[in-house]
Parts: C-alpha cells; sequence; structure tokens
C-alpha cells in the first residue's frame, strides 16, 4: 500500500541521514572536534529506528572514544558497554572500556576487558602491551599496599614503645600518621589495621604530644566518611571523649573540638534520613546525632571540664546547631538543642568566673556563650518559637532570683548580662521581671568585690536602650560615681568609669545632646586610656578601658586626643591582636568611630528649616567631625599600624567575629582605602587579603563595603600585588580579583563603580571564571575597570 511503500522510504532516508552524520562526526573527531564529534553522534542516535542495532553500535563505540579524548571516563564505560549489547565481540569498545575502567579506579574489570581483547585477537600488540602495563602497576600497587601496612605497623609500635627515648623518632612517627590519615587510602589501611584500638591507646597514655597525634589522626579516619565515624564512635564513646575535654590544654580541648566538628558532619549527612536501609544494619544518624548532643549538652554543666573544654563544646553548637542559610527550612535541630539544653547553656553563661565554688571558665566563656544564645534566638523562625524561648530564660532567671538568696541573685543578674550581650530582645525582656533592676542597683553597693563586678557589668550592658539610660540616668549615675571616686579597687573602678562612659554618650554624635558638663568625657577618656596603657593590669581589666573608649569616641574632642597618644593607639592594637576574644568588637567600634566610617546621612534643608520652626531638636555635627579632621585622623591610624592589626583580627577563628563584628571592620577598611594614595599602604599591610573573607561572610551592609573597598583597591594597584596567589588577564584595563566578581553588590555600587575597559579573571590553571546568568550580566554591565 502507498502508505507502507512511504514509511519505508522514510525509515530508508533516517537510515542514510544517520550513516551521514556519523561520517560527519568521525571527520570531526579527526580534526580534534571532540565536543562536536559528540553532538553529532548523539544526534545520529536519535534519527536511529529500533531495528538499527548495528548503527547504534558504532555511534556508541564512537561516543565511547569522543568521552576518552575529553576524560568523562564514566560516559566512557556507559557508552561501550552500551556498543557491547549489540556486539560482544566488538574488541575497539572491549578496548575502550577497558581504558575508562582503568581511570576509574576498577583494574580488575579492566584486566578482564583486556583477557577478552587478546582472545579475541591473540597477534595485536596493542593489547598485549596494555595488559603487561596494567598487570605491573597493580603488582606495584599491591607492593605499596603491604609496604604501607607494615609503616603503619611500626609507627604505632614506636609510639607506643614506652623504652623508647628518641623522641624525635617519635614526634616524625606521630606526624607521618596525621599526614597518611588525611589521603583515603591511608585512612582506610589505618583502620583496617586495628588503628583504632591503637590510637586510643595513645589517647589514654596521658602524654600531651601523644594525645594530640591519636586526636588529629582520629579527626582524619572521620573525615568525609560516615561508616568509619560511626565505628570510631562506638569505639570511642562519649566518656573517653569528655575526659579528654577535663585537661587543662588548650591544645588537647582545640583538637577534640576539630574531632567533634568532623563527627557532627558525617552525622549530619544523614538527619533527614528517618531510617537507613535494612541491609547496613547500623544505627539512624539522626538518632545518633541526637544523643551525641545530649552528652555534650549535659559535658557543659559538668564540674570536671575545664574552661578551655567549656569553650570548645560551646564553639561546637554555634557553628553546627543553627542553619547555615535563612532559605534552609529545617531547623529541627535548633528547636531540639534550646528544648533540651537551654538550661545548661545559661547555667554556664550565669557562672560568676570568681566564684570557687562555680564551673571552670575562661575569660572568653561568657562572651562564647553570648554569641550562641544570639545564634540560636536568630535561628528561630515564628513568634511561637521566640516566646518559648523568652518563656525559658524568664523561669530561669526568676527561679534564681526569688528563691536562692544573694548568691542565687548573682547569678541570674550574670545570666542577664550575657543575654544583654547576646539576644538583646530576651535580656530585655528578662530585666522587666519585677525586681531585676532594683536588686541589680542594690548589688552595685555591696561591699563585696565579686557582686559589685557582677552588678556593675550587667548595669552597663543594660544601658543600651534608651529607656534603660534615662532609668539608669535617673536611679544610677550617682551610684556610679561614687563607686569610681571611692572603690580601692581598680577593677571595680573600671567597670564604673564604662558605666558612666556608656551614659554619657547616650547623645551619639549629636553635638548638642551632652549628657554631661563640658569637659567630663575628656576626664573619663583619659583615665580609660591611662588603664589601656597600664600593662601591669590584666588583659581582662584593660578591654573594660577600650570598652569605655568605644563609647567615648563618639565624642570627635575624645578621638582627637587619642589619636594623638601613640602609647594609647599601640596598647589598642596589641590586644585586638591578643587572644582575648572580648575585647574585639571594642576595637573595633573605636576604629569605626575615629573614621567616621558609621552610617550618617546629611539632613534635608528644608526639613531642618521645618524642625526649627516647629521648635523641634535639631541634631548638630561636631566641627572637628568635617572631611579634613577625618582625613588627618585615617591618616595617622594607618602610621600606627592600624591595617595589620585589622588583618591580625580577621585570622581568629573565634566565635567573636560575629557578622556584625566582620561589617565594623568592613566599614574601616572602606575608609581606610579611600585615599588613593593610601591604597598600597593598606595591601603591603594584607589589606587586599583581609577583605576577600569579608566581602564573602557577614551582615549584607558588611559584605557590600568591603566589597567597595576590593573594588577601590583593584582599580589602582597591580593585581598581583594587591591579591598574590590570584592570575589574572586583562583586555586593556586592572582587574578585581575572582572573588570580587562573584561581589555583584560591588559591581553595581555607586560609590566606586569603576570605569574603563571589560576585564576577565582566571584562576592559575588558567581555567575561565564561571559564574550564574545573573552575576555575568551584572559584570558585563557595570565591571568596566580603569588601570
Amino acid at each position: 500500500p502507498p502508505s507502507r511503500a512511504m514509511a519505508e522510504t522514510v525509515e530508508a532516508s533516517s537510515a542514510s541521514f544517520s550513516s551521514e552524520l556519523r561520517r560527519e562526526g568521525n571527520e570531526l573527531f579527526q580534526a580534534g572536534r571532540y565536543e562536536e564529534a559528540l553532538a553529532v553522534y548523539a544526534r545520529a542516535l536519535g534519527l536511529c529506528a529500533p531495528e538499527e542495532r548495528a548503527e547504534k553500535g558504532l555511534l556508541h563505540r564512537n561516543r565511547a572514544a569522543c568521552a576518552l579524548k575529553l576524560e568523562d571516563y564514566a560516559q566512557a564505560e556507559r557508552d561501550a558497554s552500551e556498543a557491547l549489547k549489540v556486539d560482544g565481540g566488538d574488541v575497539k569498545s572491549l578496548f575502550r572500556r577497558s581504558q575508562a575502567l582503568q581511570q576509574l579506579g576498577r583494574p580488575e574489570q579492566a584486566i578482564l576487558d583486556l583477557q577478552r581483547c587478546i582472545s579475541l585477537e591473540p597477534r595485536n600488540k596493542a593489547f598485549q602491551e596494555a595488559l603487561r602495563n596494567l598487570g605491573s602497576s597493580m603488582q606495584e600497587k599491591m607492593r605499596n599496599m603491604s609496604c604501607t601496612d607494615s609503616k603503619v605497623e611500626q609507627m604505632f609500635k614506636l609510639l607506643l614503645d614506652n623504652e623508647e627515648k628518641d623522641l624525635d623518632k617519635k614526634q616524625k612517627a606521630a606526624q607521618n600518621l596525621i599526614v597518611l590519615a588525611r589521603e583515603e587510602a591511608g585512612a582506610e589501611k589505618i583502620f583496617q589495621n586495628d588503628g583504632v584500638r591503637l590510637l586510643l591507646q595513645l589517647l589514654d597514655t596521658g602524654r600531651l604530644d601523644m594525645m594530640l597525634a591519636a586526636l588529629r589522626t582520629l579527626t582524619g579516619l572521620c573525615q568525609g566518611h560516615r561508616s568509619r565515624t560511626m565505628a570510631i564512635l562506638t569505639e570511642l564513646g562519649p566518656e573517653r571523649l569528655l575526659a579528654v575535654l577535663e585537661m587543662e590544654a588548650e591544645q588537647v580541648c582545640l583538637a577534640t573540638y576539630n574531632l567533634l566538628q568532623v563527627v557532627f558532619d558525617a552525622l549530619k549527612e544523614g538527619l533527614q534520613k528517618e531510617e537507613l536501609s535494612k541491609k547496613d544494619n547500623a544505627l539512624v544518624p539522626a538518632k545518633e546525632l541526637k544523643l551525641l548532643l545530649r552528652r555534650l549538652l549535659e559535658a557543659l554543666t559538668r564540674e570536671k571540664i575545664s574552661g578551655y573544654g567549656r569553650d570548645s563544646l560551646l564553639n561546637l553548637l554555634i557553628n553546627k546547631v543553627p542553619r547555615k542559610s535563612p532559605q534552609d527550612p529545617n531547623n529541627c535541630l535548633t528547636l531540639w538543642v534550646i528544648d533540651q539544653g537551654l538550661k545548661d547553656i545559661l547555667e554556664v553563661g550565669g557562672t560568676v568566673s570568681q566564684s570557687p565554688e562555680g564551673l571552670q571558665v575562661t575569660e572568653n566563656t561568657h562572651m562564647t556563650v553570648a554569641v550562641l544564645l544570639n545564634k540560636l534566638y536568630g535561628d528561630l523562625k515564628c513568634d511561637a518559637e521566640r516566646e518559648n524561648f523568652h518563656r525559658l530564660c524568664e523561669d530561669y532567671v526568676r527561679s534564681w532570683f526569688q528563691d536562692h538568696g544573694v548568691p542565687g541573685q548573682l547569678r541570674a543578674i550574670q545570666t542577664v548580662s550575657c543575654l544583654l550581650q547576646g539576644p538583646a530582645e530576651a535580656g530585655n525582656r528578662v530585666l522587666e521581671l519585677s525586681g531585676v533592676m532594683e536588686g541589680m542597683l542594690a548589688l552595685c553597693a555591696s561591699s563585696k568585690e565579686v557582686e559589685q563586678l557582677v552588678a556593675v557589668e550587667a548595669l552597663i550592658h543594660a544601658a543600651d536602650k534608651a529607656k534603660r539610660a534615662t532609668f539608669i540616668t535617673t536611679n544610677g549615675v550617682t551610684l556610679l560615681k561614687e563607686i569610681y571616686k571611692h572603690s580601692p579597687r581598680d577593677t571595680i573602678r573600671i567597670r564604673a568609669l564604662v558605666g558612666l562612659c556608656k551614659l554619657g554618650s547616650a547623645g551619639g554624635t549629636d553635638f548638642s545632646m551632652k549628657q554631661f558638663a563640658e569637659g567630663s568625657t575628656l576626664k573619663l577618656a583619659r583615665q580609660c586610656r591611662k588603664w589601656l596603657c597600664n600593662e601591669a593590669m590584666d588583659r581582662g581589666t584593660r578591654h573594660w578601658a577600650v570598652e569605655g573608649l568605644a563609647f567615648l569616641t563618639l565624642d570627635a574632642d575624645v578621638k582627637e586626643e587619642l589619636l594623638e597618644d601613640k602609647a594609647a593607639l599601640q596598647a589598642l592594637f596589641h590586644l585586638a591582636r591578643s587572644e582575648n576574644q572580648s575585647s574585639l568588637f571594642a576595637v573595633a567600634s573605636t576604629l569605626v568611630n575615629c573614621t567616621n566610617s558609621y552610617d550618617h546621612e546629611e539632613p534635608d534643608p528644608q526639613m531642618v528649616e521645618l524642625a526649627k520652626y516647629a521648635k523641634q531638636h535639631i541634631p548638630e555635627k561636631h566641627p572637628k567631625d568635617k572631611p579634613e579632621f577625618v582625613h588627618r585622623r585615617v591618616k595617622k591610624l594607618l602610621g600606627a599600624g592600624m591595617v595589620s592589626a585589622l588583618t591580625c583580627m580577621m585570622k581568629k577563628e573565634t566565635a567573636a567575629l560575629s557578622p556584625a563584628c566582620r561589617e565594623l571592620i568592613s566599614r574601616v577598611f572602606l575608609a581606610a582605602v579611600e585615599d588613593p594614595e593610601d591604597r598600597g599602604a593598606v595591601v603591603a599591610a594584607g589589606g587586599g587579603k583581609a577583605l576577600i573573607p569579608l566581602a564573602l561572610e557577614g551582615t549584607d551592609a558588611g559584605q557590600t563595603k568591603a566589597a567597595q573597598a576590593l573594588a577601590k583597591i583593584a582599580i589602582t594597584t597591580a593585581p598581583e600585588m594587591a591579591f598574590p596567589g590570584e592570575r589574572v588577564s586583562m583586555e586593556g584595563g586592572a582587574v578585581l580579583p575572582r572573588e570580587c566578581v562573584s561581589c555583584v553588590k560591588a559591581l553595581s555600587c555607586r560609590t566606586c563603580r569603576p570605569k574603563g575597559p571589560r576585564f576577565k579573571s582566571r584562576e592559575r590553571s588558567e581555567r575561565p571564571l564561571l559564574a550564574p546568568a545573573s552575576a555575568n550580566l551584572a559584570v558585563r554591565k557595570h565591571a568596566n575597570v580603569s588601570r
């Protein structure tokens, strides 16, 4: 019939066109245009009729050759297998599959394919040579594996030998073990050779170097491997880990923290799964994770845990419990920790460090607790969840404040102080409980140093809100003045001084809103500088001097005096470089004030006239906050080493380096690079490298400020100097580093948008930068940069 004849004609033409496309693909392959050849073969496959099995086999075989050239070995293996389904004796497909399997790390299967090739073509020298090479490489691998086994055994024997006195040998053996565990093959060898049991023996020796080697090796074994992690966690047990955290050794606690981080990462992979496959015969990771979390929350209030160990546990909760992104809808882990462990966290926050009966804490513990509370509160999604948080905090503070006398009130007020430094909304809610503010003021007048310290610190943190500041100004300023003038203890006097500084700066930058008499803020600032420069004082006390300056430097007269005091500036930067984490925010705030890099808007002249007519208050700018004064202050700070201090602050891996603190640092950097003449000095001190992480992480405002600073550096400084480690190619102009290209905000910002030829960034491997379509559009539109 005509229809049948037409169908046969169409099939014949399709087959002809498919063969023609295959020949076109062969020509492209011969010309080295493998990607185009692959696309043509794919089109030909789409035109093949079901009965054209031979043609399909040829096309799949040719696709396998293209995939091998493009180093897509998984695709090459799939295409060769499809070709072999058509013709199991196709030696070309067998050989190509053997090549792909060898690259995919499956040499045993590759050998089987090569042996089949030789059985089909016994005289083919290429097949014989490939089989010999593969066999010799497998033998070499087996020899290396057996050699590794013996080396692992020797390292453990040397480390566990109590009679071995050569410490250098032991140190090298420990380092080799750590390096070996960082590679998957080495980690598996250690694990298979009873390494976990031997590592636990090292851990039980109690020697610092052996314990560090064991913990770091265990971290390598757990890295990215859930089943090994589960087995190690079962063998290790929480009690042994907690016993390690009882040591007063910061290095050991840090190594334990790193191990726990890796364990958390492995267990969190299975948190969303309700159950594992029954054939795995393993526990549900979610259950394991919650069991581990419960033990760690209980350990927070364990008396034997050292201060460093407690800080490690708190930092672990900060990094692993809250969601990484608000776009993630699942905050179940945060809710679980709040329900099960908020009381334990508040107990650590309420510990009075000077009390001999309390938990062991460090100078950074209270700040770390405040950061954790703030992270947990910020991870809540709705009013009901936040109300539950408030209720738990209020119940805890109320229970201590009402039923345990003065010691209980002291603990309650210390808890309030932590809440005010963290989730301020929760802290202010607790302050409104009956009798809390009155009890705080009463303890400020106590004759006992510990009670005065805690109460004055809480009073300082409570003065943040205007309502609180008014209440304290009315009821507490006289008391703070009395403490400052007559207390024999400098630790108390400096805290009272900071309280006065905070109240004295309540008017902010408004020159007309002065809380104290003319010259009082200058006197307070001089005393703060005196204590800051006194190296005989402990760092915790000197930190309070910086806190005072952070408030007082809102006054331009104080800024000018501080910039003339070189000793005070050096003491400020030295404290920023120290291990005292609680000083970071205060140092950054002081520098923001001195550089006037806070947000300020010029008032609308019409609104000013309207306010005058209505007899409303009009903010006044201090004469010494004019641009020429600010410019001179920035120059002096750069000369004193400000950028070096900021760079050191950015290198600290600490919870105190919060998004708000990072934003302050970004603001200071942007002020430092405002003048093109200063950008070279900023880059020379490491400012370019320090700005990159600031542009990638933090608040929106902080990222924008850092990206603007990067853009300003990029248009005036040679890229190899500004961003060492990045290779860039230019098309007639300067460039931004790879990270800055991805930050569309920097490129679209009106204040720093560069002008000139387009740019292109490349990494060391000279691979082109890939960016989302929206980013590419912004780059094309805004990334015109002039040298």
